[in-house]
């Protein structure tokens, strides 16, 4: 089934659940109930909260209501007609002002449930009955915290019931896999009520993990000849309104006001925590006079930032307030642009081909709220186009998705489950650059403005930390597991020893611990295997006569014994 069918299967669906709801709790006001990415949801305002058994005879109601094979039939009323037939609905007389310069309002019928839908739908509800009603979440009506907190109910619909079971089988999956509860389980972060929504602390073990991505990358970026910057976490106001964010990102961002006088002679300033590293990359460009033989300047920098996004859709690491970007900014001339789109693809293969993602991109244009002319968003949007076609790299358009400074292209990467998420990204700027009067020199002495890219090919560091825990379920390669080998002693006798050779291996930067309780040594693997350390190392009397270990991995099992020397070398031959 192609795509749009499919939405329009899954829209169908979701009006299905609405009727379901009607029949069941009439007192219900409805909101909007759209098709998603593999499914749809429908926003319900409602006396009492939703049970699981409330979902199970919503369930339940809707195969009945496919049963009937009752038709979809749409028809169109003036704003009038409309308000009187929606009288008892607010939310859908809310709708209706908002389209009332379309003259004429829509409706679908099915049975005895009207909708305000622009549609299409299926013929009949007997096209339907493949679906699943998965959870219940609460919704701010129109995502607004200042309005009603609505109940959402989503689904999943599929054409056939292999698809549909496929589905629910990739769905138990993920479950297992979820970054939030391996992060718990193997101590990596955890999240506190008290100190916010989306603000994670990273424990011993998940700082370790996200050092060792941050040193890993940092060194490819300074072979590619980047170089580090270090910026603020916070700006006064006056630089988030030269830079376009106060006028264009404001809603998302944190702000405060400081006392930047004395007691005497108070000065009221007000600052705004960083959404985004490039106002600071941008005003230490400013500092310096810049040759043309200098550009491309690539700064880079691992700097954490802070949105305002609703409690409602923060989502572990996934969406987070607080998160570090890989961010940099290239700044160079016209006839570079390509060529340094095309390194940072370049960069954006060789880290999707360590850890085995495949991937494809998706080019957004300008948005309605934007900065810049159309002659300029015409000439950044089609280099981006036309690098991505000569590179052959498969992509779509997303339409007006763009940034409000300029185009971008995005990356998706594909996970070891079959799902997709987005990551890297390349933003072509040729706006900033003006509103901070960046200048270089050319060879004939005359002054131009450099072009400006943006780009993260992580992008969130947490982000990707969270995609790489479900991919590869907890278990992260080994060069980058936060340790990679438990060493553990038969008994207390073998203490000792295994002290030694624990520092013998963290000498040679091998990451190492030591079991030393008192549980048996089979409790002691499964412990380190639950944990998904990469290597157990059984350490006896034999083995400390011998110089050797006896290796275990935690899928493959018993490895042999190994001198300490070839054990190392083992590590070591995982490093990308």
């Amino acid at each position: 089934m192609n795509p749009t069918d499919l939405e329009q299967l899954r829209h169908s669906t979701s009006h299905v659940m609405a009727e379901a709801v009607a029949d069941l709790f009439p007192a219900t006001l409805f909101g909007i109930g759209p098709a998603i990415e593999d499914g749809f949801y429908y926003d319900f305002d409602t006396e009492r909260a939703f049970t699981p058994d409330d979902l199970a005879s919503i369930e339940e109601r809707m195969h009945q209501i496919v049963a009937k094979k009752q038709p979809f039939e749409r028809k169109t009323l003036g704003l009038d007609d409309a308000r009187e037939l929606m009288a008892d609905q607010p939310y859908k007389l809310e709708l209706i002002d908002e389209h009332a310069d379309d003259g004429e309002i829509s409706f679908y019928t099915s049975g005895d449930f009207t909708d305000l839908c622009r549609g299409p739908h299926v013929a009949d509800t007997g096209e339907l009955g493949h679906f699943k009603l998965t959870k219940v979440a609460g919704a701010y009506w129109h995502g607004d915290s200042d309005r009603p907190m609505l109940q959402r109910i989503y689904g999943t619909a599929w054409p056939t019931a292999e698809e549909l079971n496929e589905y629910l089988r990739r769905m138990e999956e993920a479950e297992k896999r979820d970054h939030r509860k391996l992060g718990r389980e193997l101590d990596l972060f955890s999240f506190h009520e008290e100190a916010g929504a989306g603000l994670p602390l990273y424990h011993p073990k998940g700082a370790r993990v996200m050092r060792l991505l941050q040193d890993w990358l940092r060194e490819a970026l300074y072979e590619r000849g980047y170089v580090e910057a270090i910026t603020p976490h916070v700006y006064k106001s006056d630089v988030w309104k030269r830079s376009g964010h106060w006028e264009n990102y404001k809603d998302n961002m944190y702000f405060f006001e400081i006392n930047d006088g004395d007691e005497d002679h108070p000065k009221i300033n007000e600052y705004g925590i960083k959404p985004m590293n490039c106002p600071g990359h941008l005003m230490i460009y400013a500092d310096g006079l810049h040759s043309y033989r200098e550009l491309p300047i690539r700064l880079f920098e691992f700097g954490t930032v802070y949105r305002h996004e609703l409690s409602g859709v923060v989502h572990g690491l996934m969406r987070a307030r607080s998160f570090t970007q890989d961010d940099a900014h290239i700044f160079c001339t016209a006839d570079q642009v390509a060529d340094e789109v095309n390194a940072m693809l370049d960069l954006v293969d060789y880290i999707m081909n360590t850890f085995g993602f495949t991937y494809t991109a998706e080019l957004s244009t300008r948005p309605e709220k934007s900065m810049g002319t159309d002659e300029t968003w015409e000439f950044t949007t089609g280099i981006l186009k036309d690098t991505l076609d000569k590179r052959g790299i498969e992509y779509a358009i997303n339409e007006g998705d763009g940034a409000f400074y300029g185009p971008k292209i995005d990356i998706h990467l594909r996970d070891a489950i079959g799902r997709t998420w987005q990551c890297s990204t390349i933003q072509f700027d040729a706006l900033m650059p003006e509103k901070f009067d960046l200048e270089y020199r050319t060879a004939d002495n005359s002054v131009e403005r450099p072009y400006m890219l943006h780009r993260a090919i992580l992008g969130s560091m947490e982000r990707f930390m969270g995609i790489l825990i479900e991919h590869y379920a907890g278990a992260l390669p080994v060069w980058l597991a936060p340790v990679q080998a438990t060493i553990i002693p038969i008994s207390d006798d073998q203490l000792e020893a295994a002290q030694g050779v624990a520092d013998d291996l963290s000498s040679a930067g091998v990451r190492v611990e030591i079991d030393s309780s008192a549980e048996r040594m089979g409790a002691k693997i499964a412990k380190a295997t639950a944990q998904k350390v990469p290597y157990m190392l059984i350490l006896g009397k034999r083995e400390i006569e011998n110089g050797t270990l006896s290796v275990r991995h935690r899928t493959d099992g018993d490895l042999g014994t190994k001198g300490l020397d070839e054990f190392i070398e083992l590590v070591n031959s995982d490093r990308p």
